[in-house]
This record gives structure tokens, C-alpha cells and sequence, in this order.
């Protein structure tokens, strides 16, 4: 398929991929505007296809914002590249999972999860807002390849709400402001999209000069959200938190009252 660089569709979707990338560089859910965009403005199209394009706009800004973080933040790489190793892995199992499972049964999990985690968020004024990291040596290295295998085998099984769910877990787990998070989240974000590109890539999943074009928005907006992300630090990180979990409520619910109708 050709790319019209014309098209007025073309256009929305480089708008959708910058704001997408600048959600996605605080808080992750920048697939909750990026995929149903290209579903939108090409609906002919296979969702497989639609699918790997998203994910090489969404792993270059991912890339990007992981980049800026790393030279302004302190990673913890002793967490975060176990976490990164053990996502990469799991997220092909979690792949060949759909075969067997049906992503509908764990949809209403899902929800649960999220409610309780924004709860959790809500009453907890101090949650992510001081770093303290916790646990250490093998101890911190168990939680490491247990949580980052868990969100990698979710994201290639289903995928929605992945970066809110690391970032959730990094400062529920191991003690990190939401800044630090967000920022080693990004780098298990990366891990996990270049496993779904292993597969995308190779079988021709992808639009190549679609996804360039968004690649280059989603960096731009990026590049924006993980500068406001550094500059305004945690509360403002725990605050698009919150707005983005509602957000992924509302959908999941939404989406389940489809299913039981």
C-alpha cells in the first residue's frame, strides 16, 4: 500500500502519533490514541499491519523518551534491565498465549486491576511522590524478572495500559517516586515492542512510510512529554497517572458491557 503524503487522514494520524508519544513518555498509554487512530483512517487494512505500524512509531518515540530520561534521571539499572530482559522474553509467550486463551477472559481482570490500583493511588497522597527504593540483591532481582516477565507477557498478549502498569508496580514494588518510574519504564517498554517487531517486522506487519512519518511525530511529542515530565517531576507524573487510569477504566468498561451485550 502507498502512502498518499496528501491525504488528509495522514495528517490526523501524525497529530494522533505526537500526542500519543507525549502521553507516552509520562505516563504510557499513548496506544489508547495511536491504534484506534489507524484503525480510524485505514480500516481496510489488516489489524496485524495496523498493529506493527503503531508499534515502530510508539518503540522510536519509546527510544527517545528513554534516552532524555537517562541523562537527566539516575536509572536504577539494576532493576530496570532484569525487568527489561525477562519482558523481552515472556512478551513472545504471552504472543503465542492468544492462540489458546481468549483475550476476553481476562478483560474484566483487567478493569479490576486498574480500579484498584487508581484507588490505591487516590488514598495514598505520598505514593510515588519521595524516591526510596526498596529490596536489594537477589531479593530485588526475583521482583525484577517476576514483574517485568508479568507486564511482558501481558503486553504481547493484549497490551493496553502497559507503561501504567510498570510505572504503578516500580513505585509499589521497589520504592520509586514516579519520575524514576516513568523513566524505567520506558526501557521495558522498548524491550517489549522489539519483541512484537521481531514478529511484525519479518512477516511484512508494517506500513514503512506510514510509520516513518509517525515515528518522527511520536519523537517530537516525546521529546515534549518527557520534558514536562523532568521539569514539573513527580506530582505532576502521579497526576497524568491518574487521568489516564480513569481513562483506561472508563474504556474497559465500556468494552466489557459490549462483550455481556
Amino acid at each position: 500500500m502507498i502512502v498518499d503524503v496528501l491525504d488528509p487522514g495522514l495528517l490526523a494520524l501524525i497529530m494522533a502519533a505526537f500526542v500519543a508519544g507525549a502521553i507516552d513518555a509520562v505516563v504510557g498509554g499513548g496506544g489508547l490514541i495511536q491504534i484506534p487512530a489507524l484503525f480510524a483512517v485505514y480500516p481496510g487494512q489488516s489489524a496485524a499491519t495496523l498493529f506493527g505500524t503503531n508499534k515502530c512509531a510508539s518503540v522510536v518515540g519509546t527510544i527517545s523518551a528513554t534516552w532524555r530520561y537517562a541523562r537527566q534521571v539516575k536509572m536504577p539499572w539494576r532493576t530496570i534491565l532484569p525487568a527489561a530482559f525477562a519482558a523481552f522474553a515472556l512478551s513472545y509467550v504471552g504472543a503465542a498465549a492468544v492462540a489458546w486463551l481468549p483475550k476476553n477472559a481476562i478483560r474484566p481482570m483487567i478493569l479490576l486491576l486498574l480500579i484498584l490500583a487508581a484507588i490505591y493511588t487516590l488514598k495514598r497522597k505520598d505514593f510515588g511522590l519521595t524516591h526510596r527504593p526498596t529490596h536489594g540483591g537477589h531479593r530485588e532481582l526475583a521482583y525484577a524478572l517476576l514483574l517485568g516477565g508479568g507486564i511482558g507477557f501481558y503486553d504481547g498478549f493484549f497490551g493496553p495500559g502497559t507503561g501504567s502498569f510498570l510505572i504503578f508496580l516500580f513505585v509499589r514494588f521497589f520504592g520509586f517516586d514516579f519520575l524514576h518510574a516513568s523513566a524505567s519504564a520506558k526501557v521495558v517498554n522498548v524491550a517489549t515492542n522489539l519483541a512484537a517487531l521481531a514478529y511484525f517486522v519479518p512477516n511484512g506487519y508494517v506500513l514503512p512510510l506510514l510509520a516513518l512519518f509517525m515515528a518522527l511525530a511520536n519523537v517530537s511529542g516525546s521529546l515534549a512529554g518527557s520534558w514536562l515530565a523532568i521539569r514539573h517531576g513527580s506530582g505532576f507524573i502521579r497526576h497524568v497517572f491518574l487521568i489516564v487510569a480513569a481513562i483506561l477504566i472508563v474504556k474497559f468498561a465500556w468494552d466489557t458491557l459490549l462483550l455481556i451485550h
